[in-house]
């Protein structure tokens, strides 16, 4: 671990001295854990546990100090620390969206209280370079038909070189920029991306009422409420799938993960015959 450093340290029933730090590689939208020991230089008891509990938590500002994630996730401690009582530990963290360079900064915070930082405490601040969720452009596809992925900005690869997975279905044809902006996506830091579908209607079917939430004209929908259909997967997530909507692969929004749905991502979907429209 590198030394954390002089700085100043108050005094009252709240102080921390930051005595070290070990800052993994940090990459958008994913996990990583950061190593930090610290020494309870104030007069009150840390407890792990309860009403009063006093966890390890960080903030995500830019370069200018400005919160773009404040309020991260916590991490409680391993075990109380008495006055003068030291401690190691190792934080949960999730990369912040999109990648670009960081200022961390790591707090300690009394639940139901206060920062530490907002009762004289300096917090751990280090500048980070957040790398893109996917290493490489490399995205792999199940389900599709013969000749669906031909026309895409970016060929897709074999899964044993994929960074991501998509899972289409028979008469899918993604649209051009389709590979383009999914990965765009995935590089940005979301694990499970979605988009819309562009049902094919004509003289003797009609595009199904049921897929009509999904319809494309839309942009990025934070709130959406919908399962992704036909959606793409970093491999380091397991899917969760939901019910087929018209045969197609449907997503549930992973809970723990950053997702996105985003209508201007377009596959247009020929519906099945024989089939009852509602």
């Amino acid at each position: 671990m590198e030394a954390a450093g002089d700085h100043e340290v108050p005094s009252g029933p709240l102080a921390v001295r930051w005595l070290a730090y070990e800052l993994p590689a940090v990459r958008a939208g994913a996990l990583a854990a950061p190593r930090v020991a610290l020494e309870n230089a104030g007069t009150a008891e840390w407890t792990p546990t309860g009403p009063r509990r006093v966890c390890l938590a960080y903030h995500w500002l830019d370069e200018l100090g400005n919160p773009i994630v404040w309020d991260g996730l916590w991490t409680a401690l391993p075990h109380e620390v008495p006055p003068g009582g030291r401690v190691e530990a190792e934080l949960t963290l999730r990369g912040p969206i999109p990648p670009g360079r960081y200022r961390l900064a790591i707090d300690l915070v009394a639940e139901d209280r206060y920062w530490f930082s907002e009762v004289g405490n300096v917090p751990l601040e280090r500048q980070v370079p957040v790398a893109p969720r996917i290493e490489r452009r490399a995205l792999a596809v199940r389900g599709a038909d013969a000749g669906a992925l031909e026309d895409l900005d970016e060929p897709v690869v074999a899964e044993e070189d994929a960074e991501a997975i998509a899972y289409l279905a028979p008469g899918c044809v993604p649209a051009a920029d389709w590979s383009r902006l999914v990965l765009d996506a995935h590089s940005e830091g979301y694990a499970a991306v979605g988009g819309s579908i562009a049902a094919a209607g004509g003289l003797l079917h009609r595009a199904p009422r049921s897929l009509a939430p999904w319809s494309p004209g839309s942009g990025r929908n934070p709130g959406f409420a919908h399962p992704l259909l036909c959606p793409s997967v970093v491999l380091e997530v397991e899917p969760e799938w939901a019910a087929a909507v018209e045969g197609l692969p449907a997503l549930r929004p992973p809970a723990a993960e950053p997702w996105l749905y985003d209508g201007r991502i377009e596959i247009r979907a020929r519906p099945r015959s024989g089939r009852p429209r509602g």
